[in-house]
């Protein structure tokens, strides 16, 4: 899991974004295996990503998928990845813009890499929680199939 966060990286912030989501993760009964934290640069933030597709089969991006000028994660994420999943992304626009208007400013990428699949989630806790819960029932099935493990059909 990574958090894109000038502030936490400052100490100026907490990672609440970062514990809603370890939570989530944990509570649907996944292992997390590490927890990063950036500054929303760039090249920080795609090499963090590459990282951590190496070591996981998921992994959870937030913060910094927003219009701000610094916020640049979608960007680092086209990088690394080399397949993506627009459904993923779609949806979870489409949950957030029912949220509230705003949702629709998110910029947010999934795809896979390697065997990984990689999902920017945006930087508010409430949002990176309801949105973990909208993708979390395909999360499952999706990984299988990656992973070339049998899933039912």
């Amino acid at each position: 899991m990574l958090t894109v966060s000038d502030g936490v990286v400052a100490g100026t912030r907490e990672d609440t974004s970062g514990d809603v989501l370890a939570e989530r993760l944990r509570s649907a009964g996944y292992e997390l295996r590490a927890r990063r934290t950036v500054a929303d640069e760039r090249p920080q933030i795609a090499a963090a990503l590459r990282e951590l597709a190496g070591e996981a089969d998921l992994v959870l991006s937030t913060g910094g998928t927003g219009f701000a000028p610094r916020d640049v994660t979608p960007e680092a994420t086209a990088e690394v990845v080399e397949r993506p999943t627009p459904g993923l992304d779609e949806h979870m626009r489409a949950v957030s813009t029912a949220v509230s208007p705003h949702g629709m400013l998110s910029r947010g990428r999934s795809g896979i890499a390697g065997s990984a699949l990689i999902v920017n989630l945006p930087g508010s806790p409430r949002a990176c929680g309801e949105l973990f819960d909208a993708i979390a029932p395909a999360l499952q099935h999706g990984l299988r199939l990656l992973l070339d493990l049998p899933t039912e059909h």
